[in-house]
């Protein structure tokens, strides 16, 4: 036996010690069932193991030190259990490992030394827990390092500047601890750094000004001792903006105002608005604000953009919630300050607006308008009452909400979007980040895609593909990413497979596709998978909705590029007419949804396109 994978059960008691009978096996995966009592030491017995998930049980006691005999380990999680005492210095030996992930546990001590052994580690998450003491100099040893997360911890001692050696790191979070000294300005030798969180430490001295000047004072928040404010006199900084901002709100229906370059990339004052334009006329009307007023109540309506207005940060910008004097609430996109003062930021701002002055398509954001200079800018959008999909599905309550029927026709929206950028706009569009945290959520519970800041528009060119700097989210890129620069619709496409799974799962589909790059899937039942917090699927339409939603998103995800579907073929499956099911719901596995092939799509797309010659002719 090579695999068990018994994942999503509501298996009870131990682990059996006669797991470590099973010396031949490759991949265990227990998570998400209600197992207790302790790891048994004979799981050391495992040798030949390369995948090891004990995730979301109820397991106690401590990490037996006889994991370190695992060396053929390259993932291991147990993460959200019960489990104490010190991390195994012995867990140096598992050299191989690519991921491990600890966090929401009651580990305590010190993080071991000898996990700077770990030299082949992409993302190390221990937050959550109880550790102590410090953040051991060896962690600088781990080069391939994406993500380092130590959240909510016990840890009192300076940050190493040692982390300043592990240049591929994108992600940091080391908040909710107790470091002390200052930070070190290596840090900030991290290029490809995306996101830092130090706040509530006991952090003193300045911060260093090239984090300053990329990161958002909520990084550093909750540090009394440390100087995080930037400069506060607002009058000041506001006439400065003033002086020099252009602002340009695009009217919708007047195409030669959206597309004039000298709204787009020149002052914006030379429209001869009067003076005494009323303040409670129509923001979306460019006739009815000049461009200093419609600054002024921006700034008005933030309190020159008080955090408490803050309701999202990521690497491109901060997202603030605005309600203007007529009423309508917006949400502005403010970018860091270090991007508004680098010209290559300003062009990919530029390069921002002008595609979504040019998209028109009801399930992507709307954009009402921008502000662009050297200290200051942000984008005007269209504001989502319930903010993104990947907050939905992690809040019970919500997620309760966001039943079958709405997350079947949220990833329709998604997909005619993604159609409409490839297939319909006058030069293709890829998003590049197509993710659940960039789909939002309206009133309604309908999709919209957002955050086109890594979008580039494609030539018409034979080969329609670009080379450019990898962008986007870890568990979403498309895996060509990893050895070619070169990308296309089709990584689109696979992202799009990943969220569409993470929607129907309710969680991210990680272990599933690693599953299925190593077996085929005949043992992961569908109905085992989808999210458990949502009713069993009683009807045929919804089963059959579900279905095709996860036949569509296997597709999606092939390991070759070649062999996705286009998002036309997709979007056409959604609206073709669904077959019966062959089996029950329940008998259905990933195995026999898993090869819904180009022939497949194609032959849907045809009886699509019969089905309207029909329907013209009649």
């Amino acid at each position: 036996m090579n695999v068990v994978n018994l994942g999503f059960n509501n298996f009870t008691g131990p682990i059996p010690s006669s797991i470590g009978n099973l010396t031949s096996l490759n991949y265990l995966n227990l998570r998400r069932n209600q197992l207790g009592g302790s790891i048994p030491p004979k799981i050391g017995n495992l040798t030949s193991l390369n995948y090891l998930n004990l995730r979301g049980n109820q397991l106690g006691g401590s990490i037996p030190p006889e994991i370190g005999n695992l060396t053929s380990l390259t993932r291991l999680n147990l993460r959200g259990n019960q489990l104490g005492g010190y991390i195994p210095s012995k867990i140096g030996n598992l050299t191989g490992l690519a991921y491990l992930d600890l966090r929401g546990n009651q580990l305590n001590g010190s993080i071991p030394p000898e996990i700077g052994n770990l030299t082949s580690l992409t993302y190390l998450y221990l937050q959550e827990n109880k550790l102590s003491g410090c953040i051991p100099s060896q962690i600088g040893n781990l080069k391939s390092l994406i993500a380092l997360n130590l959240h909510e911890n016990r840890i009192d001692c300076a940050i190493p500047s040692k982390i300043g050696d592990l240049r591929d790191l994108r992600q940091l979070d080391l908040s909710s601890n107790n470091l002390v000294g200052e930070i070190p300005f290596q840090l900030g030798k991290l290029s490809y750094l995306n996101y830092l969180d130090l706040h509530n430490n006991s952090l003193s001295g300045s911060i260093p000004n090239n984090l300053k000047a990329v990161f958002p004072d909520t990084a550093f928040l909750g540090n009394k001792d440390l100087n995080q404010f930037h400069e506060t006199q607002a009058p000041k900084r506001r006439s400065s903006v003033i002086h020099y901002m252009t602002v340009f709100i695009p009217l919708a229906g007047i195409s030669c105002i959206v597309v004039g370059s000298c709204f787009l990339f020149r002052c914006a004052t030379k429209t001869e608005q009067p003076e005494t334009t009323e303040k409670n006329g129509n923001f979306l009307s460019i006739w009815n604000y000049d461009g200093r007023i419609a600054y002024e109540d921006i700034i008005d309506a933030t309190e020159d953009f008080d955090l408490k207005y803050c309701i999202g940060t990521g690497g491109y910008g901060s997202v603030y919630r605005a309600r203007l004097p007529n009423g309508k609430v917006v949400a502005l996109k403010k970018l860091h300050r270090l991007e508004a003062e680098d010209p290559s930021f300003d062009k990919s701002f530029r390069n921002e607006v002008k595609h979504l002055t040019e998209i028109r398509h009801r399930s992507i954001i709307k954009l009402h308008g921008f502000c662009l200079h050297r200290r200051c800018m942000f984008l005007v959008y269209e504001y989502m009452e319930n903010g993104s999909l990947l907050c939905a599905l992690r809040d019970d309550i919500e997620a309760v909400e966001l039943d079958w029927s709405k997350r079947v026709n949220l990833i329709q929206d998604i997909a005619y979007a993604l159609s409409y950028m490839h297939h319909d706009c006058v030069r293709a569009i890829v998003h590049r980040d197509i993710s659940s945290n960039n789909i939002l959520l309206n009133s309604k519970m309908q999709a919209f895609v957002s955050d086109f800041g890594t979008a580039r528009l494609l030539g018409h060119d034979s080969s329609s593909n670009f080379t450019a700097n990898i962008a986007g989210t870890y568990g979403y890129i498309a895996p060509e990413l990893a050895y070619s620069l070169v990308a296309n619709e089709k990584c689109d496409v696979y992202s799009f497979g990943v969220t569409a799974m993470e929607t129907m799962m309710g969680e991210h589909p990680r272990d599933i596709i690693s599953i299925l790059l190593t077996s085929s899937g005949e043992d992961i039942m569908l109905h085992k998978i989808v999210d458990q917090r949502l009713p069993f699927p009683r009807e045929n339409s919804v089963a059959r909705s579900i279905v095709l939603v996860v036949s569509l998103a296997l597709a999606c995800l092939s390991a070759n590029p070649k062999s996705r579907p286009t998002m036309k073929q997709v979007s056409e499956a959604f609206l073709a007419r669904k077959s019966t099911l062959a089996k029950p719901f329940h008998e259905i596995s990933l195995a026999q949804l898993r090869y819904v092939n180009r022939s497949r799509l194609e032959g849907e797309s045809t009886e699509l396109h019969q089905d309207r010659a029909r329907s013209k002719g009649h």
